[in-house]
């Protein structure tokens, strides 16, 4: 059994929440929970809220005990690009990208 976890449209670039979420993988939930208070990251704040989520998800819906619980799967999608333009010198202009992220955790019992 396994509860999940999504956060789409997140305004933050993929590479940077997948630098945090690759820290949590395949670990158990409350140690997952220490990394990210103790990383000095945004990504790590708004991983946390989804890890939370995933996991009240486990024990609301699916009867879950939390101390038994892993991040099984978490990863990171790249969103929508939202483009803005900066002016420059001479008239011309530079392209902004202002990426965003789906984040998804998905959390299971562990066996034994």
């Amino acid at each position: 059994m396994e509860a999940r976890a999504v956060a789409r449209y997140v305004r933050i670039s993929p590479r940077k929440a997948r630098q945090v979420i690759d820290l949590i993988r395949g670990k158990d939930v409350g140690e997952a929970l220490g990394i990210l208070k103790n990383t000095p990251k945004k990504a790590a704040r708004i991983i946390e809220k989804v890890l939370n989520s995933a996991v009240a998800n486990a024990e609301n819906n699916h009867d879950m005990v939390v101390e038994d619980l892993y991040v099984s799967k978490a990863y990171v999608d790249e969103g929508p690009t939202l483009k803005r333009y900066r002016p420059r010198a001479m008239g011309m202009a530079t392209l902004i990208r202002k990426r965003t992220s789906h984040i998804t955790i998905v959390v299971s019992e562990r066996e034994g």
